[in-house]
């Protein structure tokens, strides 16, 4: 990456701004989110039942179908995840 792009510029290695989420789904997100951090780290960021209160992937998306703050707030985690890793920079 060049010294004046800026992270919300990062692409994925198909070359999409990883920010415009081009082609990915929901389930891809959650999946990815619970193999990154796993369930009580998904809980610890992001105080949701859904990840907290017997949790699954087909549990969470029926909630962030339907409760579009959480699903925001999902997909910005998975921004900031995505960006940081393509960057090479750790995440906690």
């Amino acid at each position: 990456m060049s010294a004046s792009s800026t992270p919300a510029d990062a692409r994925d290695e198909n070359g999409h701004l990883i920010r415009e989420l081009h082609g990915v789904t929901l389930a891809s997100i959650v999946e990815y989110l619970h193999g990154h951090y796993g369930w009580p780290g998904l809980d610890q960021r992001l105080r949701m039942n859904c990840f907290a209160v017997n949790p699954s992937v087909k549990s969470a998306l029926a909630f962030l179908r339907r409760t579009a703050w959480a699903r925001t707030k999902v997909e910005e985690l998975y921004i900031q995840t995505r960006t940081a890793e393509v960057q090479g920079k750790p995440t906690e």
